[in-house]
């Protein structure tokens, strides 16, 4: 399927590493201009990754293994019940990669209240955030570490839908101390899956472009 001139893929279940080494493959051919700009949509069998800015102390308290990549942020899980967005796409000049996030935060923060989550940003903080309230201190919904190389981007965004918020206390998520992870699912109190997300998703990605 494609949205005006960004063809998604839905490969489903796929091995992290397998997804990143899809990803280099994609991200050479829109490159080289032989593919155009691609999504990938899809989940993760349990893993952590680590980005760049991976302090020691952030990750898992009981050494579980941990995948280092070549995108900004810090540590964070993606499995199952989590959607992961790898947007490939050829970004305009001149560069301007902030304004790159923004529009994926915003694309994120549009998801979330489809489902009636207040989502918005946070200063100084990647993501779509709901603010603290009397359940709980800020908390991260959606994550987001990307990297640009050759004026192309890789790697993306994650929205918790229906997954093991658990997963998020055995290490400290994205490196932030004070304050919390949750889940589409979670906010609102009744199940809200990948299946459910992924349609909603595709129709907001052109803020993407």
């Amino acid at each position: 399927m494609s949205t005006s001139t960004l063809q998604i893929l839905r490969p489903g279940l796929v091995d992290y590493r397998e997804a990143w080494e899809e990803q280099k493959r994609l991200h050479d051919a829109v490159v080289a201009g032989s593919q155009p700009d691609t999504i990938l949509l899809l989940e993760h069998p349990s893993v952590f990754t680590a980005g760049k800015r991976t302090e020691p102390a952030d990750r898992p308290f009981d050494g579980t293994p941990v995948v280092d990549v070549d995108r900004g942020g810090k540590i964070t899980w993606h499995g199952p019940g989590q959607l992961v967005g790898y947007p490939i796409v050829k970004l305009a000049d001149p560069i301007d990669v902030v304004a790159y996030v923004r529009r994926i935060e915003q694309l994120l923060i549009d998801v979330c209240a489809e489902f009636g989550v207040t989502a918005e940003r946070v200063e100084g903080r990647s993501g779509a955030w709901v603010r603290a309230d009397d359940r709980g201190p800020d908390r991260k919904v959606a994550a987001i570490g990307i990297r640009v190389a050759r004026g192309v981007t890789q790697h993306g965004f994650a929205i918790n839908c229906d997954c093991d918020l658990d997963n998020f206390g055995r290490f400290v998520p994205c490196g932030i101390r004070d304050a919390g992870v949750t889940s589409l699912s979670q906010e609102l109190g009744r199940p809200v899956t990948v299946a459910d997300v992924l349609p909603v998703v595709e129709k907001h990605l052109p803020t993407l472009l």
